[in-house]
């Protein structure tokens, strides 16, 4: 009898205890999880509900109580097993076995209505058995600066996990990069699979091509069913793997965002964005801008993300070569130059106002704003909103007109890729028809929020509510971001 058939979790009047759950990973056996329970805290403050997540699980926001998420999200009342999994990865290069879900487990997983499974992990929901001495807690600092990366991040277009909930716990934590002692909360993560490239990576530590080949099947099944059926699924599970950590990677850099610390266990296996530790928006276009103050050798800085997600690609054919061919995993891998490209060269043409540009100098577009951003220093997200803000049709009148009403962008003269620049944008938009304008205005303002995440604003947030309990402003940039301002 599975948890969803016994009679008090079917009775239960909280909606979070009556989603369609499953056991889909559970039902892989305990070669890949440990059963954890959950940590008590002395209080639960909820300071965070997405309720733009709750329709996609068929609850309707204003018949979910706070409660409902204390319950079910701060005390785990009526939810049983709690799996915290096993894996390894690779950190800054040096491989480590002594990893695992230390400081959270999977909560559960749930069949949402778009037909794809969806995971609730914990984090800070207290000691495990790869907790390595820690306390299994988050402090709440880390808890809002997640909460504003996922939101972020997802209204930007990047394929993130997202935060379902908050909950301050009441526990005084000592932190040494924090005044302590700080403040302490748990929160769970919606995301598409909790499996990571260092699961796969344990299983080859341990010499189990059995258990690689039983989990690889699982997920294919869960997570890219399209191809079950297909004589070569391994071969074109990796190329689709590979297809879609490329795109992540160039969606990470058209957004300006260092994700700071990618190794393999921050890597998932469904292509998909989660974890956000000490990441950083870039505040001008820096290519070694490092996010992570212990990343002294810069292996993490934002230039570098494309290249590392390749490798740790290339890291993964190692677990993986037991079930499939080497070689065909190197024709995949080979492509992620191609993918990258593709995607990064899309996002970015848009962040320009292009929707469609088949223009033969949308290239040159392209690596001429580049090379002015590295040039001037301008701020990265300011300029793409300037241009947004003072976009006029009188752009097309003459290359002096671009940008002329912004202050960021050099006089005429002072930049000569500047000045190019101006003339190729007046040259494409004289290619286009004039009915094309207001398209183009409007795909500036989609992709270019005035609202970015840079360090200061965080910090101007989490300055309210650490001095004085003021969690109006955390909220209010909330629904700016989910605004797209």
């Amino acid at each position: 009898m599975t948890l969803a058939e016994t009679p008090n979790y079917k009775n239960s009047s909280n909606p979070f205890l009556t989603l369609n759950y499953e056991s889909a990973l559970e039902s892989l056996g305990d070669d890949y999880y440990d059963e954890v329970a959950a940590a008590e805290f002395p209080q639960h403050l909820l300071r965070w509900r997405n309720d733009a997540l709750l329709p996609r699980l068929g609850l309707d926001p204003q018949l979910v109580k706070d409660e409902d998420f204390i319950t079910a999200f701060g005390k785990f009342q009526g939810r049983k097993p709690l799996l915290a999994l096993r894996y390894h990865g690779y950190q800054f290069g040096e491989y480590n076995g002594q990893l695992g879900d230390g400081r959270g487990f999977l909560y559960g997983q749930v069949r949402a209505n778009d037909s794809e499974l969806y995971d609730f992990g914990t984090k800070g929901s207290g000691r495990t058995p790869y907790s390595r001495g820690g306390d299994g807690m988050l402090t709440l600092k880390g808890g809002v600066r997640e909460v504003l990366a996922a939101e972020a991040l997802h209204y930007l277009g990047v394929r993130t996990s997202r935060c379902l909930s908050m909950i301050e716990t009441g526990l005084p934590l000592w932190r040494g990069d924090e005044p302590s002692p700080t403040r302490s909360a748990v929160m769970v993560r919606m995301s598409s699979s909790h499996i990571r490239f260092g699961t796969f990576e344990r299983l080859h530590y341990f010499q189990r091509p059995d258990l690689t080949k039983k989990l690889l099947d699982h997920v294919i099944e869960q997570y890219y069913p399209h191809l079950s059926a297909e004589q070569e699924k391994y071969a074109l599970f990796y190329a689709e793997l590979v297809k879609r950590v490329a795109e992540l990677a160039a969606q990470w850099m058209a957004a300006g965002f260092c994700h700071a610390v990618l190794n393999t266990d921050n890597m998932s296996i469904s292509g998909e964005s989660f974890d956000y530790g000490p990441y950083a928006f870039i505040p001008s276009y820096n290519p070694y801008f490092i996010a992570a103050y212990f990343d002294y050798s810069g292996r993490y800085c934002y230039g570098n993300q494309p290249s590392i997600c390749q490798l740790n690609l290339q890291m993964l054919q190692e677990p993986l070569k037991a079930i499939i061919d080497k070689g065909e995993m190197e024709a995949g891998l080979v492509r992620f130059g191609e993918y990258y490209e593709a995607e990064y060269t899309s996002l970015m043409l848009k962040k320009l106002g292009f929707e469609d540009l088949l223009h033969p100098e949308a290239d040159e577009l392209l690596n001429l704003t580049i090379e002015f951003l590295k040039e001037s220093q301008v701020g990265y997200h300011q300029f793409f909103y300037e241009m947004a803000r003072t976009f006029s049709s009188k752009w097309r009148d003459e290359p002096g007109f671009v940008m002329n009403s912004s202050d960021i962008v050099p006089v005429p003269g002072a930049s000569g890729i500047f000045d190019d620049w101006c003339i190729l944008y007046h040259q494409i938009l004289n290619d286009l028809e004039c009915d094309h304008i207001d398209v183009i205005a409007e795909t500036l303002t989609v992709n270019n929020p005035q609202t970015v995440l840079l360090r200061p604003v965080i910090e101007s947030i989490w300055e309210s509510i650490a001095q004085e309990d003021n969690w109006q402003p955390f909220y209010e940039l909330i629904k700016v971001i989910q605004s797209r301002r």
